[in-house]
């Protein structure tokens, strides 16, 4: 999978002179940290998620639920601006404004219901697009993403095949729907529905 790494300036998230991020088990090598937090995750993905309304509050205690065992600040919005690739993401003084109004916008458009494949990877498309750009969490914004996915496809009465899931394709689209294209990513989700 292709790994990206984030900048951020004197970042507190992590141990001084490192890029490791400060964890629960003082964890200070970066592959150890990274094999810890996969297996723990995919644990914790594997229980019942929280339950909710797919709302900003819900999607924050699904980060809480998947990095509680990693990292105290689980389920919180990030306090550092970061980047990946030269590109920065939202603001974190303006990451809960536009996380309310993305999941505002999401609850209007009543959680992508009753329309078809095409038409609910479009949309969850776009949401996905508008969320990875904000990327309201130091660490764990994709995996977080990918289990929203999941509530917001069964929601709206569809069943993802993640057997035919890419991580790769999955990155690439996510860093084209960055940059303004989206098509990648709706049509990587669309490949998804079955």
């Amino acid at each position: 999978m292709l790994a990206i790494m984030y900048d951020a300036i004197a970042d507190p998230y992590c141990y001084p002179g490192t890029t490791v991020l400060k964890n629960k088990l003082d964890i200070g090598d970066q592959a150890q940290l990274d094999a810890f937090e996969a297996e723990i995750t995919a644990q914790r993905a594997a229980e019942p998620l929280p339950a909710g309304d797919l709302s900003f509050a819900h999607y924050l205690n699904i980060h809480r639920h998947l990095f509680q065992d990693v990292y105290s600040w689980a389920g919180e919005l990030r306090t550092v601006r970061i980047s990946k690739g030269g590109s920065m993401f939202c603001y974190p003084e303006n990451l809960a404004g536009e996380m309310g109004k993305l999941f505002g916008t999401l609850k209007a458009e009543q959680f992508f219901q009753d329309v078809d494949a095409g038409k609910f990877a479009q949309k969850s498309g776009h949401f996905l697009a508008e969320l990875n750009a904000i990327h309201p969490f130091r660490e764990g914004n994709g995996r977080t993403q990918l289990t929203f996915f999941l509530l917001l496809a069964a929601e709206a009465g569809h069943d993802p095949d993640f057997e035919r899931l890419d991580p790769d394709a999955i990155m690439a689209a996510m860093i084209a729907s960055f940059e303004g294209d989206e098509k990648p990513l709706v049509d990587a989700i669309a490949g998804l529905l079955v």
